[in-house]
This record gives C-alpha cells, structure tokens and sequence, in this order.
C-alpha cells in the first residue's frame, strides 16, 4: 500500500475524529459526584454511566473494524462520528425525571456503538496512510495528542461540571464539525474488501462481555456468594467460548481467530488487555480519590489527573522512535516495568494525603503507559494484511476496552470492600456503635463520596474526626487498588519479557502477517 499524499492532514483529521473518544473515557468520571447529586442516580447507576460506554466499545469494536475492511474505512469514519455526536447529545438533554438513570445508560451505550464503528476504521486509516518505517513516530503523535485531548476530559469536565453537567456532553458537538471538515478536505483512502460480514459472531461476542462484566460490576451489590453473580460470569464467559468455537469454522469470521497464532500478535492483545485493566479505570479511581480523600473540587481533580499526562508524552514519543528503529519489544517491556514501579511508588504516597508528594511517581507512571501504548499497539497492527488493518485494529480495541471494563469492575469491588473494611474499623475504634459504623461506612461506600460531610455532621462532636477517617481511610482503600493495578503491570512486563520477538518487522504484504528482522 502506498503512503497518502496528504498523509499529515489524515493524521490531524482522524486525531480529531477519535479525540471525542478519548474525552469521553473520563470526563464523565470527574462529573460523578455532581451527576449522582443532580440526577440522584444510585451508585450502581453511577458506575453503570461510566462502564456502559466502555463496554458497548469492548463488545462492538470487532464488529466496526470488520465494517471497516468491508464496506471503507473512511465512510465508516463518518457514520460512526454522526452516531457517537448524537448520542452525545442526547446524554447532555437526560431529563431531571424518573427515566434519568436508564436514559442517560442507554444512550452511554449507543455512544460506546458510534465509538467502536469509528475509531477502528480511523485507526486503520492512519496506519495505511504511513509507510512501515515512519508508523512508529506517527503513531506516538496520534496516542501522544489524543492522550492529551484525554487529559482535557478531567480537566474540560472538572470545569464544566461546576457550570453545568450536560456540557461535558454537548462539548463533542464541535470537536465532532472539525473533525468530519478536515476528513472531507484531506480525502483518506476509501479502502474495501467486499465480504460477507458475521453478524451472528457479532451478536455472540456482544453477549458473552456484556454477561461477563455485568456479573463482575454487579459482585459489589448482589455479592460473591450470589447465584446471580456467578451465573452471569459463567454463561458470559461459556458464551464467548462458543464465539470462538464458532469463529474458527467461518468461512468470513468476524474475528479470524487464528491470527493470534503469530506470538507477536497475540503478546501485545495480551499486554494491552492487562496494561488497560489499570489505565482507563485510573482515571475513575483517582479523581474520586483527589475529590474524597484530598478533598478537591472537580476541576483541581481533573488537574491532579493532568500530571500523569507530563510523563505520558514525553515517553509516548521516545516509544515511537524506539519502535521504528529496533522494534517494540524494548519499548514494551521497559514500560511495563516503569509503570509497575510507578503505581507501587505512587500507591505508597496516597495516604499521605499529599498531593506534592505523590506527583513524581504519577509522572513516572505516565511515563511506563507512553512507552508501551503506541508499540504494543502499532506492532499488533503492523502484524496483519493491509486489507485486513480495519480488523486488526478491531481485535486489539475490543482487548483493550474489554480489559478497562473488567479493570473497572474487579478493582471497584476491592475499593468498596476494602473502604467499608477499613472504615467499620476506624469508626467502631473510635466509639462508635457497630450498627452506626456500619451505617456509616455502607452510605459511604455506596455513594462517590459527595455526601460523606453530612453523614460526619450527623455524628456532633466526633464529626471532625470521622470526617477525617472518612479521608484517610479511603485513601488506605485507594492504595488497595492501584497495588492491583502494579499487579497487573506486573504480569505484562513476565510475559512480555518472555514472550515479544525480538527485532523490527518487515513491510507486510497482503497475503498474510508480516515476519520478524532482526535489528
């Protein structure tokens, strides 16, 4: 495949196509305090506003990238930025009613469907528009400049919660005009591979992550020892067996399974699904934990979440120019190695309740993620045909955002756990009757902390003191969780030590996956 002539303009253009995407990954997250307040959502509602959208990314994506190969990538583009816009749109209108709750999750997921058909084909886009040499630079560029537009989504929506909630929604109406302008004035490659698409695989995949995850986020309400629970799990995970049994007998399968037959391929998908178990559900984590154990407003939350984003661009850049000289295998490795470091670092520092002792090890975190996001990424991709980039990119996407649905759900049911622990304790220890302690810690962990001021008020003179174990302890509980996340870290960095080739790659050609070269 030849280079675009406007290959720079494509860049810019599917950048901001995608940024949408990326804001829409959390800025909800820092607006969950004045949601649940506004709307009087339930916590499970309040999660289910956040992971929706993820999941509907995680079940769809292989079905968008499929659409890409098959019916043009830049077509897909446009109808998937027109559906995530006007779903955006109608989150930003859910009616102060009854209905709030099951609206503003409905269209959460139709905004997760526009997501998963356009970021595929834009993706793949960019990837055809550069040669194999200039892919790792180009790309530290796309996740550098998106990552950033990320970052905007803690501040854009810290802001704009304390105005008005629904903005954060509206704010995509124009990225959504720039984008679509600068796609229809730099004109990408409309590249098809006519085929049968399989829709029953689609359904299948759809229905074994959405019984997966919904059996994991529920575990915090209906509770491990529940039927309900393990049942959803286990039928989600029988379900995505079947997908895959099913799969390998297509002739034109959604998936073609086999491709995680090259090592290479199928190590990245597996270092991306345990590197994002950590990095969207950080987002979540931290700003609840600026807004509750530091007591920061939204928008200086969404400016303590800005500093993992210094460490971020800088390292994205250095991964890409590694990536395109020796391959992703140091990049990768050596990221995942920073990143574990940097949460173990980090997580110490959260009970200080200190945000100035905690900013160098956010930045060294950051840093781990911008090494390994771009080459474990673009390597994946490089792997496949050109005529089948839509798909690759599907594949990896769906791993990725499957892992940051299950990422949320596990670690938000060690945070509620962990802080009711903690806080029955310190409150029964401090005087407090069992029940009251009790009382207390539950309407804290089921709530994003908004109201912990009004239940310390309603304790008379220990007020002070229980507010401030309110802070501290659900420090201690954040601190539980981003030790889980050091563990997943952990675990990317063994199997890809062990498992990444070695060497950069040669150009593929479109007859199958591209082979290792030494470098």
């Amino acid at each position: 495949m030849t280079e675009h002539p406007r290959k720079k303009l494509v860049l810019v253009a599917m950048i901001f196509v995608v940024a949408m995407t990326f804001i829409d990954q959390t800025i909800v997250a820092i607006a969950v305090p004045e949601l649940q307040k506004d709307l009087g959502l339930s916590s499970t509602g309040v999660q289910w506003a956040v992971n929706a959208y993820l999941l509907s990314l995680s079940a769809f994506f292989a079905l968008g990238g499929r659409l890409a190969d098959v019916l043009g990538r830049r077509r897909m583009v446009v109808i998937g930025a027109v559906i995530f816009v006007t779903a955006s749109a109608l989150c930003g209108a859910t009616p102060d009613t009854g209905i709030a709750e099951l609206w503003l999750i409905a269209f959460r997921i139709i905004q997760g469907v526009g997501a998963a058909i356009m970021f595929p084909a834009a993706l793949a886009i960019v990837i055809g528009s550069f040669p194999l040499r200039e892919r790792g630079q180009a790309m530290a560029i796309f996740f550098a400049v998106t990552g950033g537009l990320t970052s905007i989504g803690p501040i854009a929506g810290g802001y704009l919660a304390e105005w008005d909630w629904r903005v954060i929604f509206w704010v995509n109406v124009p990225v959504a005009i720039i984008g679509l302008v600068l796609t229809a004035i730099s004109k990408p490659a409309e590249d098809r591979t006519p085929a049968p698409i399989d829709y029953r695989g689609a359904v299948l995949i759809a229905a074994g992550m959405g019984l997966a995850v919904l059996g994991l986020q529920q575990s915090s309400e209906w509770g491990w020892d529940s039927p309900a629970t393990w049942g959803c799990i286990a039928v989600g995970l029988a379900v995505l067996v079947a997908f895959v049994r099913y799969e390998l007998r297509q002739e034109n399968p959604l998936i073609r399974v086999r491709i995680f037959a090259d090592r290479g391929f199928r190590v990245d998908n597996i270092v991306l699904f345990l590197a994002m178990m950590a990095f969207i559900p950080l987002f979540f984590f931290a700003s609840l934990y600026a807004q509750i154990a530091l007591g920061e407003d939204a928008s200086s939350a969404g400016l303590y979440l800005l500093i993992f984003f210094a460490g971020f661009a800088t390292a994205a850049q250095i991964g890409g120019r590694m990536l395109d000289k020796i391959g992703a295998r140091v990049p990768v490795t050596l990221g995942c190695l920073v990143m574990a470091i940097g949460f173990v670092l980090w997580a110490r520092q959260l009970p200080e309740l200190s945000i100035d002792s905690q900013w160098p090890f956010i930045v060294i975190t950051g840093a781990g993620m911008g090494l390994l996001l771009g080459p474990a990424n673009t390597d994946a991709i490089n792997r496949a045909p050109s005529i089948a980039y839509g798909e690759a990119t599907g594949i990896t996407q769906t791993v990725r955002n499957f892992g940051s649905s299950l990422g949320l759900a596990i670690l938000g049911t060690i945070l509620i756990s962990s802080n009711r622990s903690h806080l029955e304790d310190t409150l029964t220890e401090k005087g407090l009757s069992k029940s009251t302690a009790d009382q207390v810690a539950d309407a804290v962990s089921q709530s994003s902390g908004g109201d912990s001021a009004s239940f310390a008020r309603e304790a008379g003179a220990k007020a002070q003191e229980i507010f401030s174990a309110v802070q501290l302890d659900y420090a201690y509980a954040t601190r539980t969780v981003f030790y889980g996340m050091a563990v997943a870290l952990a675990v990317a960095f063994v199997v890809a030590l062990i498992g990444m080739p070695r060497g950069r790659l040669e150009a593929p050609d479109d007859e199958g996956a591209a082979t290792p070269q030494s470098g």
